[in-house]
């Protein structure tokens, strides 16, 4: 029997990317029965749930972020009896699932689009009625051959806006809500649910007055995106969500600075920490991170995923080890990225590239075994394996220098830390934190620094001390 409500408050949740996790098949494109198999492998690692990345039938425009079909799943990774025995699976070893909900928008394929067209956003001229950007840059509008009316999409074009303003729309994606929570499913991950509502006169947005804190693409990035998005609304639209969720979890990706987060989480129970994600490995700024984000006690951290460079890559694998102390330590939800957990770097992508907006690179099949093919199909991979000889679950499992034991080891620890949490003062090039009655002390730099007082409960070298690039558990 599963806990009841809140067991997501210090839970780790594994991201799962369907396409690449395990290939069921031969046909090269991982699946819902694969992911099924490898179930045990999280229960291993000791996460509390798996968060599937969408996998509804879907053109693959935005590769299932453009969703012809709510209430289904893609052929390419089974049939909604698959996704039950998934789930059934998953529940007897205690693991809960999520699902991605993209809120924003719907693929131009969805019979919405022709059959219900005020369920999106039009322009109420011939053209644009404003200088909106799209999130991967060129206009933010795009004109509907058939109907020769322009319509809006904050994404690519193929991804048209839902206008949340009208009762039918709220009323659907309710529906799609209750479909998906009466086959077992608990809790959502809502996809760019900043983007939910827009300005309702469709004003101009201003020149940008300075920098955003994330990245953005091209034209993106010359405009404050006052009306376009983060709308002073847009939390009440979000109450139709939580109306039809109940207790379930809603964790958000609101793509703006912590600052923003406060008023998101009356109505969802976590939101993502991306000020982490793209802070650089550098102790002062992490630490500034961390201070702003923990002040909200409901942020969930992360510090990789499908759509940005990998872990390995952007701190450096002299890093790795340190960097998984620090996500799994802090207090609170803790999200893992497929492959993190064993070292997985970004890859080569394909040529030509699947995804226009260049992510094929954070997106390669899962490692499992040092096989050619990485145990991952039997067939051609979609995309191809990046160094399975290196790295890949078998080798790692049972060694307990591995990276991915050490985050079995965390995973365990976590579960034994006490209440309470609190930034210490430290050297240069450390982030240093209590927890309960430990000390957790990360080293940022090339060079050797003092250990903290007291027994020492974990580290991550062999050295004694704070090594470089280590970090160290003591108990107070």
């Amino acid at each position: 029997m599963l806990a009841p409500a809140m067991w997501w408050r210090d839970a780790v949740v594994y991201q799962v990317y369907p396409r690449s996790f395990q290939d069921s098949d031969g046909d090269g494109v991982g699946d819902l029965r694969g992911v099924a198999e490898r179930l045990e492998h999280l229960a291993y690692l000791g996460v509390d749930a798996l968060w599937l990345s969408p996998i509804y039938p879907s053109p693959l425009a935005d590769f299932g972020y453009d969703v012809s079909d709510y209430t289904d799943v893609d052929p390419s990774f089974g049939t909604l009896s698959d996704f039950d025995a998934l789930v059934a699976s998953a529940h007897r070893l205690g693991l809960r699932v999520l699902l991605d909900f993209v809120v924003c928008h719907t693929s131009i394929e969805h019979p919405w689009f022709r059959k219900h067209p005020d369920r999106y956003i039009w322009s109420p001229v011939d053209g644009p009625p404003n200088n909106w950007v799209a999130a991967f840059g060129g206009p933010a509008w795009s004109r509907d051959e058939r109907s020769g009316r322009w319509y809006l999409h904050s994404f690519y074009p193929e991804q048209p806006d839902l206008d949340w303003r009208n009762p039918e729309v709220v009323d659907a994606m309710q529906g799609v809500v209750r479909f998906w929570l009466d086959r077992g499913v608990d809790g959502f991950r809502l996809d760019a649910v900043n983007l939910i509502l827009k300005d309702a006169e469709l004003r101009d947005d201003p020149p940008a007055s300075g920098e955003f804190p994330f990245p953005r693409a091209g034209e993106s990035a010359t405009l404050d995106h006052v009306y376009s998005d983060n709308q002073p609304d847009a939390v009440e639209a979000l109450r139709a969500i939580r109306a039809a969720a109940g207790d379930a979890l809603l964790v958000g990706e609101v793509y703006l600075p912590t600052s923003e987060y406060g008023r998101w989480l009356e109505v969802l129970d976590l939101v993502f920490g991306f000020e982490l994600l793209f802070t650089p490995w550098d102790a002062g700024r992490l630490r500034d991170a961390i201070e702003r984000a923990a002040k909200l006690e409901r942020v969930a951290w992360v510090m990789s995923n499908h759509d940005f460079d990998r872990l390995a890559t952007r701190v450096g694998p002299e890093n790795l080890r340190a960097a998984a102390v620090l996500l799994l330590m802090l207090p609170g939800a803790a999200f893992v990225y497929q492959g993190d957990e064993i070292g997985l770097v970004n890859g080569p992508g394909h040529e030509p590239p699947f995804d226009r907006a260049g992510r094929d690179g954070l997106r390669h099949p899962m490692q499992w075994d040092a096989s050619a093919k990485a145990g991952f199909t039997t067939g051609e991979p979609w995309l191809p394996l990046v160094d399975p000889q290196e790295r890949n679950v078998e080798s790692q499992r049972g060694d307990t220098g591995s990276l991915l034991e050490l985050y079995r080891h965390l995973v365990a620890l976590r579960r034994k830390l006490g209440e309470g949490f609190r930034l210490l003062d430290a050297e240069p090039g450390v982030v240093a934190f209590e927890r309960g009655g430990q000390t957790v002390a990360v080293n940022t730099t090339g060079e050797r620094r003092t250990v903290p007082r007291g027994e020492t409960v974990l580290a991550t070298h062999a050295e004694t001390g704070l090594p470089p690039h280590a970090a160290v558990i003591v108990r107070n």
